[in-house]
Order: C-alpha cells, then structure tokens, then sequence
C-alpha cells in the first residue's frame, strides 16, 4: 500500500509539471536580442546627431503626416508597444512618422527616427503584419545596419566628420555628405541580405516580446513578393530577401517559450478607416514635388515640420537667379583655423560647419536651402583600420561617390599628380549641373576636386571646388589662392 501511494504521488507530480508547462522539457527559454557592438568612429549621441539632420532632409523631401494625425498617433501607439521590449540600456529614441505614399515601403534612419509609408499601413492584413514592418525597421536601427554599411567603405569621415554640417541635395551638400551621407541619400541604403536576416531574427524577438505573433511579419513579406506589382518590389528592392523568410523565422522561435499571441486588429482597421481621407502620393510625384520645395512649405503650413530639427546654416538665396557680380571675391584673405588646416580665404565669403565637421567657404549669395551654388567644402577622411591611405584609392572614391550620389556629374579625365604646399596629391574636374539658371535653364556647374594626404599620412584632407559657367572665370583665381595657401597638419 505504501509502494502504491508513492506511485500516486509521482504521477500526480507529474501530470502538475506537464500542466503548468504543455511543450515539456523542450521547452525554450525567453529570446534575447544579441548585442549591437559599436562601431569605431561612431558614437550613439553621434548617429543621434546624424539621424536628426538626416530627419531633417526628409521633411523637405517628402510629405509627412503631423503628430496630430490619428493615423500617426496610431503607428506610434504601436511603436511605443514593441519599444518596450528593447533593453533601456542598448535602445534608441524612436520616432514613428508617417508618409502619405502610396507605395508600400518603410525606412528607418540612424539614431532612431522610423517612417512608414500609408500604403503599407494599408497593405497589412492585421495589426501583427504591420508590428512586423516597424519591428524589422527598429531592428535596422538597434543593430545600427546603416552606419555599419557606410562603415565599411575604406574611407570613413575621420579627421573632420561630416556630423556639423549638411548642405542640402545639390552636387555640393551631397559632397559634403560622402563617406556618412548625411540626409535622404543614406535613407535608402540598400542593406545586405545579412543585415535582413538579422532585422527579421531581432524583428521577431520585438514581435514576441510585445505579443506579437513572429510568423506574421515573414507572411508579410511573403505577400509582397508574391504580389509582384502594386510597391511591393519598392520595398523590397531596400529590403532584400535574405532567403526563405517564413521558414526562417519559424526555425527562430520554435524553441521559445509558448505565448497566446494578441493583435489589435481593430485599431487598424479604425487607422485604415482613417486613412482613406488622406491624399497620397506616388514616389514619382513626391520626387517632383521635392525637387520643388514643395513639401518643406506644405509640412510647415501643416503644423508637421518639428520646431527643433537642425539646420544647415545656408541661406535663403535664390540660386536660380544668381548673379554673378554677387559672388565677386574680395582680395582681402583672412585664415580658418581648422584641427587638420588652416586655408585662407576671401574675407567677404562666410564659413559654415563645426570645428570637427566638414567645412564650406562660400558667398552667401551662393547657399541656398537646399544646395550650394559655389564655394569650397573640405572635408577630412581616415581608413577605420587606422592604416597608411593610398591617395589614388581615396580619390576614386571619392569619385565614385561623387558621380552616384550626383546624377549626371561625370568625371572629366583621370586624376592627375598636383602639387599643394610640398605636398603631392591628386586632383581631378567633373561637370555637372548648377542649381544657377540662365534664360531659364540650368548652366553647366564645374567641380574640381583635390585630395592631399596629411603630414601622418594616416588621413586624408579633400576639397571640392564648386562654381556654375557663368561665374568659373571670376572664380578661379580665388580658388586658386585658397589651395595655395593649403597647411595640412
């Protein structure tokens, strides 16, 4: 009888551990997100910097729902939701804003600032498909995947940075931006299909975390590649797929612990609901408003556009209608003290930038708000491995980034030797077209380019020359004198 009453008693045990825990002794334990790392050259208040002036670029890019939208007020409910499973101690300020575009497509921007377009609101068909979107964009952030991409071309803003200073989308603020483009060039930076898969692993932990049903945001993506047309390669083409996303996701958490899963599926419904009495853009017609400042003054008068984003420090100047005698060049040279160099330059022209980011010297008539129409930006470049610099590589480069990043600038020639104070460098001209309009039409704008070693010889310190047709022969002898009187340190 005793032998027996054992017995009960260890099946009852039992029966109380099969109970309380149904998947037994396979089951997992709770998912962690793995740790970001750092990235050299970087910090976080940095790439919070860098995200908030990048920011800044899309609200004169794009149009963007105000805060007071309910459509927003929504999506950032939602965001707050799944923020809550991120560490304090590894996560970002987070933003959630909203596009009013058609296209399906969502982006994140270093630092934490996340936008999501309307149409992938409308697109999902539950609340945990879009929780997927901004859990695989927060991923994107927390993982800090843009900075780590720009990272790891050769040469990275070193001496200068490139984190004081943003110009705007003309050929001479994207030149300021290269190595960390600063603004909507880095928006949307095609990530690897490494750093999908681990925006899909760690969009998954968020998912799960806030009770989110993981599956959903692989069945998302799933549908969009199915689809085929409609924006779905859009985001995609941003967003490559790093394989068989559903199948993937399932290996992820078949271990994890069990949980009943939840989705506010009416509370997107109501946001859908909402939405339909928005208008929406197409990306072609959001570029060609964007190319007409038409949406910094419509996200203004909308109450959208935030009171405290950075600012360039450029003008207001109608660069369209420059006139050459503006920009006149006084014989009068003063010099900028610089932690890399020192240059002099007219002293009737104004710097702008910080003293540890890139530098512009133009006239004031020549910086408009959104591009600069002439004038020097030096910027200052170092290999992350701390390594000696090949001039010739840096130049090609930079190059390159230049003519990417400048639809329609083109190098002229291969670069030739020239010589900057004892110091041999590199240098190489490229024509574009200037912001300057003449009879109605854009003039040719002339770029040259000129990249000298420091006396480490562990940085590099270039320049970029701007100046349209019309004003190239007043320019030049100026320009001239500013690399002549170059000091590297």
């Amino acid at each position: 009888m005793k032998d027996l009453s054992l017995r009960k008693q260890f099946f009852a045990f039992l029966l109380s551990i099969l109970i309380a825990c149904p998947l037994g002794f396979t089951q997992g334990t709770e998912p962690q997100l793995p740790d970001p790392g750092t990235v050299a050259g970087a910090s976080k208040d940095q790439q919070v910097q860098l995200g908030q002036q990048a920011k800044a670029e899309v609200y004169k890019q794009m149009p963007v729902l105000p805060d007071s939208s309910p459509v927003t007020q929504y999506v950032q409910q939602l965001g707050k939701k799944l923020e809550a499973g991120i560490p304090s101690d590894k996560s970002w300020p987070y933003e959630f804003h909203v596009i009013p575009e058609k296209d399906i497509n969502a982006f994140a921007i270093p630092g934490g600032p996340i936008f999501v377009n309307l149409g992938t609101i409308q697109a999902a068909d539950n609340e945990a498909q879009l929780a997927g979107v901004i859990a695989h964009e927060m991923t994107h952030v927390y993982m800090q995947h843009s900075i780590k991409q720009m990272s790891k071309q050769n040469m990275a803003q070193g001496v200068l940075g490139v984190l004081g200073a943003v110009l705007g989308n003309g050929t001479a603020g994207n030149l300021a931006k290269l190595g960390m483009q600063v603004g909507a060039g880095a928006i949307f930076m095609k990530y690897s299909r490494e750093d999908e898969s681990q925006a899909d692993a760690g969009g998954a932990i968020i998912m799960y975390k806030a009770g989110y049903d993981p599956h959903a945001m692989a069945n998302f993506f799933q549908k969009l590649e199915q689809q085929g047309g409609g924006g779905g390669p859009q985001f995609l083409s941003d967003h490559p797929n790093p394989g068989n996303r559903v199948q993937a996701v399932s290996n992820e958490i078949k271990n994890w612990p069990q949980k009943n899963f939840t989705s506010n599926d009416q509370a997107l419904a109501q946001a859908k609901q909402q939405s339909n009495g928005i208008q929406t853009y197409t990306a072609q017609q959001i570029a060609d408003g964007a190319k007409q400042g038409t949406w910094a003054q419509q996200n203004q008068k909308s109450g959208s556009m935030p009171a405290n984003l950075p600012t360039s420090g450029a003008g207001t100047a109608d660069l369209a209608k420059l006139d050459p005698n503006q920009i006149k060049p006084s014989g009068n040279f003063k010099p900028l003290q610089h932690p890399a160099f020192t240059i002099q330059y007219p002293d009737n022209w104004q710097t702008s930038g910080d003293p540890n980011s890139s530098v512009t010297i133009a006239p004031q008539a020549c910086m408009g708000q959104t591009a600069l129409a002439c004038g020097a930006v030096i910027s200052g470049m170092q290999p992350q491995n701390g390594g000696a610099v090949s001039v010739d590589d840096a130049t090609q480069q930079l190059v390159q980034g230049m003519e990417q990043s400048n639809p329609g600038l083109k190098a002229n020639g291969n670069p030739q030797t020239v010589q900057v104070n004892g110091v041999q460098g590199r240098a190489v001209d490229l024509t574009g077209t200037s912001p300057v309009q003449s009879n109605g039409k854009p003039v040719t704008e002339h770029d040259r380019l000129v990249v000298v070693p420091t006396q480490s010889g562990n940085a590099l310190i270039s320049l970029v020359f701007v100046a349209p047709d019309n004003a190239q022969s007043q320019l030049q002898p100026a320009y001239q004198k500013m690399l002549q009187s170059l000091q590297v340190k």
